[in-house]
């Protein structure tokens, strides 16, 4: 972190933003993502967390001239930060006004069934629109996920362990808040492997109703019913007796 005391209209202002990498929060980063025409003033809003209007009252404009090295040194780090494989042995979230520390798992198993399930739905969205975009030949080697996608499956993957509490789809999502604290050089790795390691996911969306009309579409549960009903007519006749105690 790098901090600068500037002159304003109302006294000094203490400006501190992050100069590495590890400093840098993934939800200053999905921020900085969606802004459109960013200015100055936004940018160093964005990493120093300080209202626009209370920069806008800095004496001299050219004061802020000073981090423009800084943020460009983490611009430059960020084309790079997809390549980083390296996936941390844990992570600390903020919940409740506590840290919590949490392991991560090297298979990235996710559990209960409700996370897998939005994982799961997380994962085929966002590799679909890659390919409906660039098309599929190739799609892994160059496939990004989305910065709100990462946040979203961390979310779901991270708050039962975080919370202790029973897995609900609607507080998981709200969980994203939490998950946008983490330093990115730890939630985009992580992020990256799940989509990279599970994209079978993708291939399961379809739920089980669904999966039983598009068999009986097929004419397949209907071959099915009468194989049952031909194996349950045969067991029946075979223990079947006649009028005279002999077996049918």
């Amino acid at each position: 972190m790098i901090t600068k005391t500037l002159d304003t209209l109302k006294g000094n202002l203490n400006i501190t933003i992050p100069t590495e990498l590890k400093e840098l929060q993934l939800g200053q980063l999905i921020t900085m993502q969606t802004t459109t025409a960013m200015t100055d003033l936004d940018a160093i809003h964005i990493l120093s967390g300080i209202p626009v209007k209370d920069l806008k009252q800095i004496r001299n404009y050219n004061d802020l001239q000073q981090f423009n090295e800084h943020v460009s040194i983490l611009v430059s780090q960020i084309k790079s930060l997809y390549n980083n494989v390296r996936i941390p042995k844990h992570v600390k979230i903020f919940f409740n006004n506590s840290e919590v520390t949490v392991p991560v798992m090297k298979n990235l198993s996710i559990e209960p069934a409700g996370a897998f399930m939005a994982a799961r739905d997380i994962i085929a969205d966002e590799i679909k629109s890659h390919i409906d975009q660039h098309g599929e030949e190739h799609w892994q080697e160059h496939f990004n996920p989305s910065l709100q996608a990462c946040c979203q499956i961390l979310a779901h993957y991270f708050y039962c362990p975080v919370s202790h509490a029973p897995y609900d789809e609607y507080q998981a999502s709200l969980f994203e808040e939490q998950v946008k604290l983490l330093p990115v050089t730890d939630a985009l790795p992580i992020a990256r492997y799940f989509f990279l390691s599970y994209p079978n996911l993708s291939k399961q969306k379809t739920n089980f109703w669904q999966r039983l009309l598009r068999r009986w579409n097929n004419g397949q549960v209907l071959k099915s019913l009468s194989g049952f009903a031909l194996s349950t007519r045969s067991t029946h006749w075979q223990g079947a007796m006649s009028p005279n105690g002999q077996p049918l």
